[in-house]
Order: structure tokens, then sequence, then C-alpha cells
């Protein structure tokens, strides 16, 4: 019993020597393996139970990984094939959270900020919003210059669970032609991923979708399916070997109904003028050109957008609204609806004659006629050429406002056209008496149907509906549905009938026709464009410059294009405005681009004139 012995042993010195130090290291070990034991236990103990879940998952995931690969977004065309938006090859990173040491994160991320210049708050929230025990990768950034993609690989040893793959990045190769109809894709958002999350769609964190326009509208079909690479990986996240693949199925490629060369001449002809255009077919509502003032290009969130360049964006006038989708006062265009819901509704005969004068007064106020004396008698016909107020004036005392109404609403005025982009498109505004009352508590006034004789007062139009208008007096009484998707556009019914009888839809044609021959849009009747018929608008919108509208279909006898141009304070009238636009677009669609002159021909045109 040494060890009790030892115990009670009492120390004595001789020569200068401890008695009993032999037991001294026996003790000592003991107790350095009693500290050993219990820290390696402690530490068993909080791996095993604290730790426990994570260490058995990262251990799993250590082992097989599945790699998600990212399906090549479908590629849109315009309908003669060529291509709108694409995709062109770049290289992006991301951070597979669960192979990133929690000791090492600080440095993983303060070295990603270094490289890629993106605020360490932005990493570490994506991180955090998939959750750090996530065993999906996060996408960090996109559209990867040579110069970083170069540097992540020399850094590789300091980034754990850091990923960089190529991929296919949205590219749209003409700038910003068609901007508003194509869109633009962006990483999905938190609220945006929360909601198609909670919708099961399949989307993931980081994921590229439409965000407006056609990109947008038709996600589903652009999209694709996600496939990936099981592996077998290592601690650092190195792949070690493939188990197994399932390839991506890329997205559907579509075909719009824009004509590219027509879109091109829209945006020349609308220039840097804010407003709109819209070109489209009288027949089925196919558009054919969709221009909206100022624009944006879409490539420039193909890749991560810095506040400046979003600052920047914004200060040029709301570039992302499209106002061939939103609503104005329509002006002398709604004539085209006075005259229908006169004759419809058996107030006048299609033969009226009317006298005009320079002005109508109703209830002690005075209704001035636009050119301040008047025409002398008129029929509808010459009323719509000349464009006269006070003919349309006495059309409304005499009919009510009723009618009119009845007639705005069978046009499709007050509620969406049915295009695909219904997110961006105001329904307009028809107002009546119910409507005036509970928003102003006010009653309707004689002085209201006045101003909507002529397109003034409370409604609102938009430069699409204005376009559905005048197809219907194109296309013979059919009111069209304007739609983008070509793709099986030929097993679908586009048009219905207003029921309109077929002596006011003459009437409404010969009208329309004599503006362009002899009325306020001669600027239109010239022999490159085939016997066009048309109507002009000049809308007052105190205390700014006034809108302007002009509308126009050709050929006459069978119509096939219609082109809205509209002016959003642009002063001046429609016929002086708005009507060279829709000249110019037709004149394209007739005709072919012009053609470029040598350069030759160009120098000596420019070159200074020389004295005989």
């Amino acid at each position: 019993m040494a060890f009790l012995q030892y115990s009670s042993a009492k120390v004595e010195k001789k020569g200068g020597r401890t008695v009993g130090r032999q037991y001294q290291s026996v003790i000592m070990m003991l107790f350095l393996s009693l500290v050993m034991l219990g820290g390696i236990g402690s530490r068993l103990f909080y791996l095993q139970l604290v730790e426990g879940d994570r260490n058995r998952k990262l251990a799993e995931e250590n082992r097989i990984l599945l790699l998600p690969s990212r399906p090549a977004r479908g590629t849109i065309f315009d309908r003669k094939g060529k291509i709108l938006a694409g995709s062109r090859l770049s290289h992006s990173v991301s951070i597979w959270p669960i192979a990133l040491p929690e000791e090492r994160r600080a440095q993983v991320v303060a070295r990603l900020t270094q490289l890629l210049d993106i605020p360490e708050d932005e990493i570490l929230q994506r991180i955090e919003l998939a959750g750090y025990e996530s065993t999906q990768s996060i996408a960090i950034a996109r559209g990867l210059s040579p110069a970083q993609t170069t540097a992540l690989a020399e850094y590789a040893s300091e980034l754990p669970g850091v990923r960089v793959e190529a991929e296919a990045i949205r590219s749209y190769p003409t700038g910003d032609l068609a901007a508003h109809v194509l869109g633009y894709t962006g990483e999905i958002d938190e609220d945006e991923f929360e909601r198609l999350e909670n919708d099961d769609q399949g989307y993931r964190l980081g994921d590229i979708v439409g965000k407006m326009g056609s990109e947008k509208s038709f996600e589903p079909l652009l999209r694709g399916v996600w496939g990936g690479q099981q592996v077998e990986v290592d601690s650092a996240g190195n792949v070690l070997s493939i188990m197994g693949e399932q390839p991506p199925e890329s997205g559907q490629n579509i075909s719009l109904t824009l004509d590219l060369e027509l879109q091109k001449a829209a945006e020349n002809a609308l220039g840097n003028n804010i407003g709109a255009i819209v070109a489209m077919d009288p027949r089925n509502g196919a558009i054919l050109a969709m221009v909206s003032r100022p624009t944006f290009d879409p490539n420039i969130f193909s890749t991560r957008i810095t506040q400046d360049q979003w600052e920047q964006l914004n200060s040029r006038g709301n570039p992302f609204l499209n106002r061939a989708l939103q609503a104005y006062p329509p002006a002398s265009t709604f004539k085209i609806i006075t005259t229908a819901a006169a004759i419809e509704s058996g107030s006048f005969s299609p033969d009226t004659i009317l006298p005009t004068y320079p002005n109508i007064n109703a209830g002690g106020i005075l209704f001035w006629d636009w050119n301040n004396a008047g025409f002398g008698p008129l029929s509808f016909q010459g009323a719509m050429k000349w464009s006269s107020d006070t003919f349309f004036y006495q059309v409304g005392m005499r009919m009510g406002h009723e009618p009119i109404i009845e007639w705005m609403r069978k046009y499709g005025l007050g509620e969406k056209t049915g295009i695909e982009l219904a997110t961006e498109e105001s329904p307009g505004l028809v107002p009546d008496e119910a409507w005036k009352q509970e928003l102003l508590e006010e009653p309707w006034y004689l002085g209201d149907t006045i101003n909507m004789t002529i397109g003034q007062g409370y409604m609102q139009v938009t430069p699409l509906q204005t376009a559905v208008m005048f197809a219907i007096a194109a296309n013979g009484g059919y009111r069209v549905t304007p739609h983008l998707l070509m793709d099986g556009e030929e097993t679908k019914q586009w048009k219905t009938s207003v029921g309109m009888q077929p002596r006011t839809i003459e009437v409404l044609q010969e009208g329309l026709r004599q503006v362009i021959t002899s009325g306020t849009g001669t600027r239109l009747n010239v022999p490159t464009i085939p016997t066009p018929a048309g109507k002009s608008g000049t809308a007052e919108a105190p205390p700014f410059e006034n809108h302007t509208w002009f509308g126009a279909y050709a050929p006459f006898e069978s119509p096939e294009v219609l082109v809205v141009a509209f002016g959003a304070h642009s002063g001046g009238g429609g016929g002086a405005f708005a009507a060279p636009m829709v000249k110019q677009v037709l004149e394209v669609y007739f005709n072919g681009p012009p053609q470029k002159k040598p350069a030759s021909e160009q120098a000596a045109e420019q070159a200074p004139a020389t004295l005989q």
C-alpha cells in the first residue's frame, strides 16, 4: 500500500535532498492525465451533443454534395428570327456556407470584398438569408472580369467554400432597343424569394428571373430546369470525384411579334422626345413595334448594378415607365368614339349636317372651337376632317353622356387590353356619374359631357388603347387583343365584333381618310405611303405643355398596319408634332429602311458650295 504510505509519510531532509520526491512525478502524471481526459471528454461532449447535428451534416456533405447547374435562359427572337435577347459566357462566384468554417468566415468575406468590390455586409446578408448551415451554393457576384477570375484562382487556398464557375448571363445585342418590351433580368430579392419559395416553383436564392417586360411575362417559358452534379468533396469543398450528373434543361426559345427594323424606325422617329409609339397589325392586334422614352439599357442588369448606376438611371425621368401603357387624355382622337356613339345610339343620322361656331355657350360658360372661328356647316366626315370642336359639343349636348360611356366600354377603354405586359399596364379611366360622386363628391355637369366629346376632362386612355380604337375603324368594327407572343398565334382568336352598323363604319373610315387628303393630317398625304387614314389630337395639360397625338393606318382599302404616336407635354399640335413620327414609321414599313449613301456622296453633300 505504497500509495497510502506516501499519503501519510512525513517529509524528511537528508543531505539537502527531499525524501519521497520519487512519488512527485507519479502524482503529476496522474494529474495531467485527469486534466487531459477531462478536456477531451468535454470536447467530445461538445462535438457530440452541442454541435453534433452540424458536424454529422458536415461530415456527410464532405463526402457527397449536389452541385446545382444553372439552365441557360431561352432566347427571344423577333418575328423574322433576329435575336433580341440571348446569352453570353461569363463567370460567377458563389459560397457553399456549410464548407465555410466559422473561424475563417471574416477572413473569407474580407478577401471577397477586396477582390470583388462588394460590401462585406452585402455578402454576409446573402449567407445569413440562406443560413450558415446551407448546403446550397449562394451566388455572390456575376459577370466577373478576367482579372477578378484570375485573382480568385490565385487566392483559392484562402477561400474555403468559395466556387468560381462558368455560366451564361443575359445579353441584349441591340442595347436599349425595345427595352420596355423586353424588360430585363436580375437576381431574386428577398421578398420575391419568399413568395416564389412558398409557391413551390423550384426557385433558389440567387436565381435569375425576369423583372419586367417580356422577361417577366414569359418567365415560365424562358427559365428552364436546373440540373446538377452529385460529387464527392473534401472539407474545403474541393471536388474529389463526380458520382452522377443530371444535365440542366435550357429554357424555351420564344418569338415575339416585334419587327426589329420597324422597332428601329419607331425609336428613331420618337428620338429623345418623352412619349411613346405603338405600331400594330389592325387585323389581329400583333404588336410590330412599341417604344417609350426615356429608356434604359437592360444589359446593365446582367451583372451587379451599383448604387451610383441606379441613381444615374433614375435621374433620367423614370426610364422604366412604359409610356405606351400609361394613361393620358386622348384629345381629338376620341372623336372616333363620339361619332360611333352618336350614330349607333340613334341620336343622329349618318348624314347629319350641323353648323359650327367660334364657341358654344353652355350654362354661361363658353366652350371654344380650336380655331376660335368655326368651320361653317359640317357632316360627321367633315367634322372629323377639320377636327371641329363645336360640332361635337352639340352632339354631346343633344345625346348626353350615357351613350358615349357605353361605347367607350365597348371599345375596351377603362380596362386592360389583354397584352401580356399586364403588370405594367394601366386600365385608363372611363368617368361616369358614380365615379365623380364618389371621388369628387360632385354631380355630373353638362360641361363634363361637352369636354368628354373631344377627349378632354377626366378620361384617361393609353397609347395602346388608342391603337385598338383605330384598329376598330380600320378592320371594319372588330376589337382586337394586342399581343406580343408570336408562338401559337394562328390558333387563337384575336378579335371580337363591337356590333357597329356598316354605315357607321363607313362614316368613320371616310372621315379618317379625309383627315389625310385635305384636313389636319396632310403631312401623311405622300406617295411613299399607300392611301393612309388617320386622326390628330392635342390635349390640354395645364400648367404644362400640351400632349400631342396622331394615329394612322394604311392602306385604306385593306389596312395591314397602324401607328399611334404620343408626345408627353410636347407642345404644339398633333398634326405638327406627332404626325411626322407616324409618317416616318409607315414609310419604313412600306419601303424598308432608308439606304445609306456612299461616303463619297455624303462628303460631297457636306462640302461647302463654290462660287461659279
